[in-house]
């Protein structure tokens, strides 16, 4: 898949879960609408987007554990909803995708931010997720 495809795939997955969490819909609900968009996506970056949704979802507690225990101060409910569901998805391919390397996880996530956050989002994204990529690190 290319570098391209993987970023568009990782922007959807964090639009489903942006659509999950503010319509207080299920993934079944959130699959189901999404999708009739209209959005031409190619099969592969579709795929992925669907794999990080569904890790995001099963893994939804520990993801969000793991996000309050880094950001110091910020409540997970007092975080923009881009900046929350950003941090989730981040985390759920950390999680969920060994593979791929946690630095590049961060930088893929900074570049989505810079497109849908706030410009003072940044360095905290950066701080909250480094913090976890370092405490997922085998010790």
């Amino acid at each position: 898949m290319s570098a391209g495809s993987r970023r568009k795939a990782r922007e959807l997955a964090m639009q489903m879960l942006f659509q999950a969490d503010l319509g207080k819909q299920s993934p079944d609900q959130v699959r189901a609408t999404f999708w009739k968009s209209g959005d031409a996506v190619d099969d592969t970056a579709r795929g992925f987007a669907e794999d990080l949704f569904r890790v995001a979802e099963e893994r939804h507690e520990q993801i969000d554990e793991l996000i309050a225990q880094h950001s110091q101060n910020w409540r997970l409910e007092r975080m923009s909803a881009v900046d929350r569901n950003l941090l989730r998805m981040a985390v759920a391919e950390m999680l969920g995708f060994k593979a791929t390397p946690f630095p590049i996880v961060i930088n893929e996530a900074l570049e989505i931010a810079r497109r849908y956050s706030a410009p003072e989002s940044i360095n905290f994204l950066n701080g909250v997720l480094d913090s976890i990529a370092r405490s997922l690190l085998p010790k």
